[in-house]
């Protein structure tokens, strides 16, 4: 055994399920871990496993209640879910009980749905989880996620290395099984909620993580970079984290040439790390540095020598890199990785692809994500690329080298959902593409709001000065809303930010497929890029290009059950119903819920992502609701010991009288600012006729009310946050009833279009008047001999076929 250090060490007990779970024979093992979820092992020495792996790190699990029941050679377990047949000590495939299989489950739940598990089923109706990266092959079976329409999913343990006490890694027994299979119908939370505790539950992301990234394959200096900075700055558009790419480190060296692997800053570039750092935590900025460890340790490194006599080899030569060998890791983390930080550097992306062996790559996350939280004083975080077994454990995941196009935009969708499959929500791709494609102006725009509404927001693009990711590189309408949506990201750390945490508490998904809730979306390439983002958010991605005479993007989305508004206009949506809209590049479909309640940011130091002194709170109309907001220090791990606060905004409603409730409820004093100004927009609200507020059980002013296009809004200034707000509102018929309208998106087609204004309203007489549908046809064919232009005709002609749908 080598000491590797106590971050490293294992609770190897936690391995160890209730004897009173387990059914044991000579070859075979199965333990019932819940009602919904069992192991079954076999073995041809007789030898089970009771030690943490690299998929598994707990079977403690209280006692759950099944039935057993034996009769001769055939065992039979029975919990609410499931129903095993087993022929025992039979191989698990086999033909006795029938013609393929010693060993069957069965599914119990559902409206006469049974449906059959067995060693071997090819689980066609998997989800799939996701791969390794977008640029990397994945194997088949190891795509494989948790989500099912089959009601089950299984997952294959056999093969990972297994941990003992100090951390250190150690093989299985060749040729045994090590199963686990889900049995859950309908209930994925459930499922969800059984799989985080049997492979570990997902930590807490520092705050920063949760604003603008700018990364870019480029040679940059201290320079270069604070160039970078301040014309962000200069444009009032926050960043939170620089993430440099290989070149920060020294890659000429001797007859090498492109080294990717490197642990010494140039001093071309960076002549001085620790004022770097220094300069970028003043702007509060975070640092983070790409490492590649793959071609080994070099000796141009500072601490080649001292790791050639500690490993006892000659020197000279380069170190291979080896993640298994704990002597080599505690040499690496010491004299490599740890003096980085030294200088200040925050984190590690590291790009380490496992020599195309996953059990390798899933070593060196785990090594390194418990490493980069060694201190309580830093919360544990990296950038890595997706090891498959149990990823969500190892902070946030790289997606990988993208391309370029409208293609590379709906595959990272789709692999932000395929995440949600397998439990992962922080899913990190490269906003704008990395590579290959055209930079055209809307394709930019719609990368970037896919990402403000994603889980992390990370620019990144290859080595070349046409890779447009800077917003100012661009046309003024270009970069406005680009940087109108990259203030609109931080904003929302607050919102964001308590979701993550409702991820690692209660493992509730940040990201929500559409399809989980609505099945009939899977096989439409309409709908099923549909997510919920977090509890109150509904996200309908624009994926395609727009119609370049309209100006705008058809979408077409579908508005789950209730009433939804769309978060930016607060037009109206009743549920259940299939909508086409027409998008400007400047707008993105993203909708709250009836009664849905979102703080927002409204800091103005710009890049700095702590606790907000001063808040917005949206409040959509029409249902009561109540929303906790979470809130710690966002950089250490105190958040474990109760150094939080959760802060409930009840929104109590009623058509003609409504009140809001802002109350600290669980945590410490000192977490958030002593006092805040709260900012509270009504949503589609008109002003109030009576306003009363209080604190505690004191009556007190009202900072200032007013109406802001379709909004009220209430300000209370300098409230302290240890203690309750109350606002009640009194007004008749206060709801704005502003449900969106086809004809209102037309109108608004027309008005933008460049034709002549006696014929635009000619258009609008026809398209809004009461003639059939049938005859404005035919009026619109016919307004060719006004001058009438054959694609603005076909453009009219297709908006009917929209009217006609509605």
């Amino acid at each position: 055994m080598y000491p590797l250090g106590k971050q490293f060490e294992i609770d190897v007990e936690k391995g160890k399920a209730e004897e009173t779970s387990c059914l044991k024979g000579v070859h075979y093992r199965f333990t019932i871990l819940t009602e919904r979820l069992i192991r079954l092992e076999y073995s041809n020495s007789g030898n089970f496993v009771d030690a943490p792996s690299q998929f598994v790190s707990n079977r403690h699990y209280p006692k759950v209640d099944f039935k057993v029941k034996e009769e001769g050679n055939l065992l039979e377990i029975t919990t609410s879910y499931f129903r095993l047949l087993y022929n025992k000590e039979k191989p698990f495939p086999g033909t006795n009980l029938d013609p393929k299989r010693n060993l069957k489950i069965t599914l119990l739940v559902g409206n006469n749905e049974d449906r059959d598990w067995y060693y071997g089923h090819p689980e066609v109706r998997n989800m799939d989880g996701n791969q390794i990266s977008i640029d990397l092959k994945t194997p088949k079976k190891l795509k494989k996620g948790l989500y099912s329409l089959e009601g089950f999913a299984s997952f294959d343990d056999s093969n990972t290395l297994l941990y003992a006490e100090d951390g250190t890694t150690y093989p299985r027994e060749e040729g045994s099984l090590d199963i686990y299979v889900f049995l859950y119908h309908k209930d994925y939370n459930m499922a969800l909620k059984d799989y985080f505790k049997l492979t570990g539950t997902p930590d807490l992301i520092p705050r920063y993580a949760l604003g603008n990234w700018w990364s870019k394959d480029t040679p940059y200096t201290k320079e270069s970079l604070m160039e970078v900075i301040t014309n962000f700055e200069r444009r009032n558009v926050p960043l939170s984290v620089i993430l440099l790419d290989k070149d920060w480190h020294l890659r000429e060296v001797g007859s090498k040439e492109n080294l990717e692997t490197g642990f010494t800053f140039n001093p071309q570039y960076f002549n001085n790390p620790r004022e770097l750092t220094k300069e970028l935590h003043h702007h509060n900025i975070r640092l983070g540095l790409h490492i590649d460890p793959t071609q080994g340790l070099y000796p141009h490194e500072a601490y080649y020598q001292q790791a050639c006599e500690y490993l006892n080899i000659p020197q000279g030569n380069v170190i291979p890199f080896q993640v298994l060998d704990p002597k080599f890791l505690d040499v690496y983390f010491k004299l490599f990785l740890h003096p980085l930080e030294a200088f200040g550097v925050d984190f590690f992306w590291h790009d380490y692809k496992g020599e195309n062996n996953i059990i390798k790559l899933k070593a060196y996350n785990h090594y390194h994500y418990l490493d980069s939280g060694r201190n309580p004083a830093k919360r544990n975080i990296m950038l890595s690329r997706n090891d498959l077994y149990a990823p969500h454990r190892e902070s946030i995941l790289y997606a990988g080298k993208s391309k370029v196009s409208w293609e590379g935009l709906r595959q990272i969708s789709s692999f932000t959902l395929n995440a949600a499959n397998i439990g992962v929500a922080w899913w990190s791709h490269d906003i704008g593409g990395y590579d290959g494609g055209i930079e055209e102006s809307e394709l930019y725009i719609r990368y970037v709001e896919l990402g403000v509404f994603s889980p992390i927001f990370r620019f990144h693009a290859a080595r070349s000065i046409y890779y447009k990711r800077e917003p100012w590189h661009w046309d003024i309408k270009t970069e406005t809303i680009v940087n109108d949506y990259l203030r609109l990201r931080h904003r929302l750390i607050p919102y964001l930010y308590t979701e993550g945490y409702q991820y690692y508490k209660e493992a509730i998904p940040l990201i929500k497929p559409f399809y989980y809730d609505y099945p009939f979306v899977i096989d439409d390439n309409i709908y099923k890029y549909q997510y919920f983002l977090g509890s109150e958010l509904l996200v309908c991605p624009i994926l395609t290009k727009k119609d370049l005479v309209m100006n705008r993007t058809i979408h077409r989305f579908y508005m789950p059950e209730g009433t939804w508004y769309d978060f930016k206009t607060g037009k109206k949506f009743p549920g259940k119903k299939k909508y086409t809209s027409f998008y400007k590049e400047e707008d993105y479909p993203v909708f709250a819920k009836s009664g849905s309640i979102i703080p927002l940011s409204n800091r103005s130091d710009i890049n700095n992502i702590g606790l907000p002194q001063d808040l917005e709170i949206h409040i959509f109309p029409g249902t009561s609701n109540t929303y906790i907001m979470y809130e710690d220090d966002g950089l250490t791990s105190l958040y474990k010991e109760g150094y939080f606060l959760k802060t409930s905004i009840d929104y109590n409603y009623l058509q003609n009288n409504y009140t809001v409730i802002i109350r600290s409820i669980e945590g410490k004093s000192g977490i958030a600012p002593i006092k805040r100004n709260y900012k509270i927009r009504f949503r589609n609200t008109k002003k109030a006729d009576e306003v009363i507020a209080h604190f505690n059980d004191r009556e007190i002013k009202v900072s200032k009310m007013y109406e802001e296009e379709n909004d009220f809004i209430v300000e209370m200034n300098e409230m302290e946050t240890i203690g309750q707000v109350t606002i009640n509102c009194k007004g008749k018929d206060i709801e704005i009833d502003a449900v969106r309208l086809i004809n209102e998106d037309i109108n608004s087609i027309l008005m933008d279009l460049q034709i002549e204004t006696n014929i635009k309203e000619k258009i609008a007489e026809i398209i809004f008047g009461t003639l059939t549908i049938k005859k404005k046809r035919i009026a619109i064919r016919k307004l060719h001999r006004h001058g009438l232009s054959k694609e603005h005709m076909d453009l009219f002609l297709k908006l009917l076929e929209y009217i006609d749908q509605v």
